[in-house]
């Protein structure tokens, strides 16, 4: 079964962390999402812009109109997410909770039900 892995934060929280540390950060995501696509669980990783990057976009009269998000007012955003394939729920715990973030923050965990795949 496929599951989404999200991390949420926010501006105040990337800018509270010391740079020298990001490097070690990154290091450890790497070798997470290497562990990972090797056993095949991981199908892809994925860090999104800050919120300051986020659009909304509607349709109205038939084009596509763009405004500046996020559309909730909100102190945390989605930051990053990953799509896992999983034996069952209890490994896709585990590798939730192996995410180098998920001993600062909870990591949110969705099963997805529906699937629509872009190569077909």
């Amino acid at each position: 079964m496929k599951y989404v892995a999200m991390i949420y934060g926010n501006q105040a929280k990337w800018d509270s962390f010391p740079a020298e540390e990001w490097p070690e950060a990154i290091a450890k995501q790497e070798a997470f999402n290497r562990k990972y696509r090797e056993t095949g669980e991981l199908l892809g990783a994925y860090g999104l812009a800050d919120a300051g990057s986020a659009q909304l976009i509607r349709r109205k009269d038939g084009a596509a109109v763009a405004t500046d998000g996020p559309y909730l007012e909100t102190k945390e955003y989605l930051a990053s997410f990953y799509l896992l394939d999983c034996e069952s729920l209890e490994r896709a715990q585990e590798i939730a909770a192996d995410i180098p973030f998920a001993d600062v923050d909870p990591v949110e965990l969705w099963p997805i039900l529906h699937e629509s795949a872009a190569d077909m």
